[in-house]
This record gives C-alpha cells, structure tokens and sequence, in this order.
C-alpha cells in the first residue's frame, strides 16, 4: 500500500469513526481506540495511524494467505486490508460492539467472519487454525496473558506468525496520555509491551518490526514466529 492509497484507507475510516464518536456514549468506545484515530491533534492521530502503516507494510511483505484471525478487532481497521489479502479473516473482539457501529457505515468484505469472543474465546478454535495472527494493541489488555500467547501461538500453522504491537507504558508515554485527554487516563493497561514480548518469546521466535521511535519509544512493534 503505497503512501496515496493509505492516506485514502486512513481518511475513509477516520471520517468514520469521527462520525460514530460524535454520537456515541462518552466513553464507550475509548478502548476501542477510536479517541485515538480520530484525534484532532496531529502528532497523536499520525502517532497511532503510523503503527498501522507499519504492520501494513511488513504483512504485503509476507504474500498471500489462506486464513487470518484479526484478535481484538476493535474498530475493525484492519479488516478490509487484511480481507484483500487472505481467502478469509475471521474478526475476533470481547465487545462487538464498535465494529457494528463502523460496519453500519463500512460494510464488511464477504470472507470476514466476525466471532464474539466471549461466547466463542480462542481456546475454542482448532489449534493451526490460522497463517497470520494480528493483535495489535490489544494483548496489553488481558489478565491472564500467559495462557492468551499460549492459545494465540498454538492457533497458527507451520511457518505461521503472529504480528503484535503495543504501548512501551514508559513514563513518557503515561505523561502523554494524561495530555492527550481524558479517555487516556484510566488505568486500563494490566502491561507494557516489553512484558508481552517476553512472554511471545517463551513460545515463538521474536523478530522486531519497529520502534516507535527513537530515543523516546512509545510503542512497539514484532513479530512472532513458530
């Protein structure tokens, strides 16, 4: 995806999420990250939008595949590029919730499959379920991370990996979070990302993508390979 065309995949959904924000309930949507790509200032809104750049970049690198799982989907932003990339995707989020607001304006492609994670989890799917795993900005979240990485690596094929990426909670970025707003302020983040890429390492082969950035990182992002 070249400069143009994500400048137009960035404005299509920011429009969209600007739109469902504005008349959503304060607060729902915040872990969501919609506050995040919607933003007015432009440092934090190229901030957070870059990190998709990112993973966007390294996934093309990877070629085609058969299935990929799309875990903690959010506002589904991922979902129609990761759609024109594999024969299917399945979208995996807690609360369903966002993505049905954002799909009532962008409509889902044909081979999404969209799984409410709470009456179907992943430790319900077959294991090598999947080529390609994409959690970004959603393993920070969870209480019992040892058993999520478990159940997330043992879900990808041979040669399969999962891309992750996830806030430094450095004390820089927490000082930008309370800068940044209100909806940036809860204490909503059981972990850094240094901690999940230790765990990753326990069962896959960690490859960093990129630091965001040098010398005041605030987010990361790698790869985990099996």
């Amino acid at each position: 995806m070249n400069v143009l065309e994500f400048h137009d995949y960035k404005t299509r959904h920011r429009a969209v999420i600007r739109k469902v924000l504005a008349s959503a309930a304060a607060r729902r949507l915040d872990e969501a990250a919609f506050p995040a790509y919607s933003h007015k200032n432009p440092a934090i809104n190229w901030l957070f939008w870059q990190r998709l750049k990112v993973v966007i970049d390294h996934i093309e690198g990877l070629g085609r595949f058969r299935d990929v799982l799309d875990f903690g989907t959010g506002s589904g932003v991922m979902l129609p590029f990761l759609a024109a990339r594999a024969e299917r995707v399945v979208a995996m989020d807690i609360d369903l919730h966002p993505l049905e607001l954002v799909q009532a304006e962008i409509p889902l492609p044909r081979n999404v499959e969209v799984v409410d994670g709470q009456r179907h989890p992943i430790g319900n799917v077959p294991p090598g379920s999947f080529d390609l795993i994409v959690a970004l900005d959603v393993l920070e979240h969870l209480h019992e991370l040892p058993v999520a990485i478990g159940e997330l690596v043992s879900r990808l094929r041979p040669g399969g990996q999962i891309v992750v990426s996830g806030p430094t909670e450095n004390a820089l970025y927490r000082l930008g979070r309370k800068l940044a707003g209100p909806e940036y302020s809860g204490a909503y983040h059981e972990r850094g990302i240094a901690e999940i890429r230790a765990e990753l390492g326990r069962h896959a082969r960690v490859e960093q993508i990129a630091t965001l950035y040098y010398p005041l990182p605030l987010f990361e992002v790698f790869t985990g390979r099996v």
